[in-house]
């Protein structure tokens, strides 16, 4: 397209230190966030204690990686509200705490995959 700039290795990787600063707010400013992280390395290390399947860490995985994008996005449009609403409004209340759900339905899902994949791995080491 016209007027765009060229495509450009150094473009790529200024946009992925850009990522990883904004990954970073999340983890710095949200205190869910840090849930997440610790639900993330319990799950990865009752994922290795566990033995799972290829697909049963691609299940994993998924959900995981919706729960943090569902944060990502929600930090995101929090900081936005803000900016754009600094005072009280119903309608940004509202825009906040539907991106809110969002993260919130991206959890109970991480969970209900979480059931479904180490459930059984449990019962068969509970009846051992």
């Amino acid at each position: 397209m016209e007027g765009e700039p060229a495509f450009t290795i150094v473009g790529r990787l200024r946009s992925v230190r850009c990522a990883l600063r904004g990954a970073a707010i999340v983890l710095r400013t949200q205190h869910n966030a840090w849930i997440h992280a610790v639900a993330t390395l319990l799950v990865g290390a009752a994922g290795l204690a566990t033995g799972l399947s290829r697909l049963e860490w691609c299940a994993l995985v998924l959900a995981v990686v919706a729960v943090w994008t569902a944060e990502g996005l929600n930090t995101a449009i929090e900081c936005l509200v803000d900016l754009a609403s600094p005072g009280r409004h119903p309608l940004a209340a509202n825009a906040k705490d539907v991106a809110a759900g969002a993260v919130l339905v991206a959890a109970a899902g991480a969970v209900a995959i979480g059931l479904l994949v180490f459930g059984p791995h449990v019962l068969a080491w509970a009846r051992r």
